[in-house]
């Protein structure tokens, strides 16, 4: 019921778990799909080998938003905009450029402008950091998000491209990046890592910055109203320790299931079967009140349910991963709707979701497991995305897993216990008895482009702002 990882993802994943090996840490094999193994491989996590000191933060996240920030980078053709919400603009383009799009193989000309952020030191020196960024890209325009780091042994990355995005379709293919590395970080599709964490080299800093294009002779602009990313340093584990119950609270969330979707459009990534990130991502979207209309769900087939499923997995799809799970994709699309913000952050807790849904903010959580190892799950998975709404008095997850047979089955009740344990940690065994990963606690927070103060307090208390 899943597609296997791309070969791209799958020789970073291998090489990184024979570094682990190198250092005693297991078996150098990467994670394969098996039959007890398989729900989505939507979206292969990565393996982390860090090991912080006990009790330190793990996580950093930054973010570029006010109308201030935009100004204090450094413009070159672009400009700063105000209002209620503060974003950056094309102001006189610096020129044109050609592009030729890897998978159509078509050359376009573009004029360009570019903005660079003050450099972030990290709070937490990180051995992954994840770019997000929201923006408005009407048709004839497009952006690019590339990162530029020092090391902690005072050493330079080069300038990493990390996205190449747009909301539709026609004027690009929005892609990720292979093939990028120094010797000492890599980026795996939407992940900067460092190669061989044992090391103990960290990105101490960074900068990101952002391309505007647009089609030559027009006053067409993107507007983009965040920028940011967040640096990790997640400790090795296995397990986590067993965390104690908080919460009695459930989020009325709609329930969509991307199993009625198997079988279409399977240009995306093999049809609904490995649409749980997209079909997670429209469940939140809509709690916030995103709608779509008649004329944008025109090109869905009119007999399939749910076609707005359909639209979320061709417009969060990732042409050079192929597949529908890049990380910063998804936060990007969810930010299309409007007055709706996305992030991608690592929590490091159940205490912290807690927090989130007292405040009122579902997640969408990333975990891998085998059938065994969550009850009542019915399958295993080398990636997954669900949508966790609540919280039982028992203090059990209550979570919209997209992997049930109908919409109405979507709602699941998981043991507390064991779900903490597989979106936590950071390695495990995969149904072959290989040693794995897991994403040790990475989530994507979608919420409204003006919180309220209890939402503002809230997503401060997990490093969001």
């Amino acid at each position: 019921m899943s597609r296997a990882e791309q070969p791209s993802r799958r020789t970073v994943l291998a090489a990184a778990v024979a570094a682990a090996v190198v250092a005693g840490t297991g078996p150098a094999v990467a994670d394969t799909a098996t039959a007890t193994d398989t729900a989505d491989a939507d979206r292969a996590p990565t393996l982390l080998d860090a090991r912080p000191r006990e009790g330190t933060p793990t996580v950093d996240n930054h973010a570029w938003t006010t109308y201030a920030d935009w100004r204090r980078g450094a413009a070159q053709g672009t400009r700063a905009v105000a209002g209620p919400r503060p974003g950056l603009v094309i102001g006189a383009a610096l020129g044109r450029v050609d592009y030729t799009d890897p998978h159509t193989q078509k050359t376009a000309a573009w004029e360009y402008a570019t903005w660079t952020s003050p450099v972030h030191r990290l709070s937490v020196p990180a051995t992954e950091t994840i770019a997000s960024w929201n923006a408005d890209t009407p048709a004839g325009t497009w952006i690019q998000i590339e990162l530029h780091g020092t090391y902690s042994d005072g050493t330079d990355t080069p300038w990493y491209v990390m996205g190449r995005w747009a909301a539709g379709d026609q004027d690009i293919k929005r892609t990720s990046v292979d093939d990028q590395t120094d010797g000492k970080s890599t980026i795996w599709t939407d992940t900067f890592a460092i190669d061989d964490a044992t090391t103990g080299l960290r990105l101490a800093s960074y900068r990101l910055r952002l391309t505007l294009y647009r089609k030559p002779g027009t006053k067409l602009t993107p507007t983009v109203w965040r920028l940011g990313a967040m640096g990790s340093d997640v400790p090795d584990r296995f397990t986590v320790p067993a965390s104690t119950p908080g919460l009695a609270q459930e989020l009325i969330v709609p329930r969509y299931s991307q199993e009625i979707h198997v079988g279409q459009y399977p240009e995306y990534d093999n049809g609904g079967e490995a649409w749980c990130s997209p079909t997670s991502s429209q469940m939140i979207i809509e709690y916030w009140g995103g709608r779509l209309t008649q004329e944008q769900l025109a090109w869905v087939d009119p007999t399939y349910a749910d076609p707005q499923v359909d639209n979320a997995a061709r417009f969060t799809y990732d042409y050079q991963y192929q597949g529908c799970g890049n990380w910063p994709f998804n936060a990007a699309y969810a930010a299309t709707y409007k007055d709706l913000q996305g992030v991608v952050t690592r929590l490091g807790s159940l205490g912290d979701l807690e927090t989130l849904i007292a405040a009122g903010i579902p997640a969408i959580t990333s975990q891998s497991f085998l059938s065994s190892e969550l009850t009542g799950a019915g399958y295993g998975t080398s990636g997954h995305l669900m949508t966790v709404i609540g919280f039982t008095a028992d203090g059990d997850v209550i979570a919209n897993d997209p992997n049930s047979s109908s919409d109405p089955a979507v709602r699941r009740v998981y043991n507390r216990r064991e779900w903490e344990n597989i979106w936590l940690r950071t390695k495990r065994y995969n149904a072959s008895g290989k040693l794995s990963s897991g994403t040790g606690g990475v989530c994507y927070l979608y919420f409204p482009a003006h919180p309220t103060a209890r939402q503002r307090k809230a997503l401060a208390a997990v490093g969001v702002r």
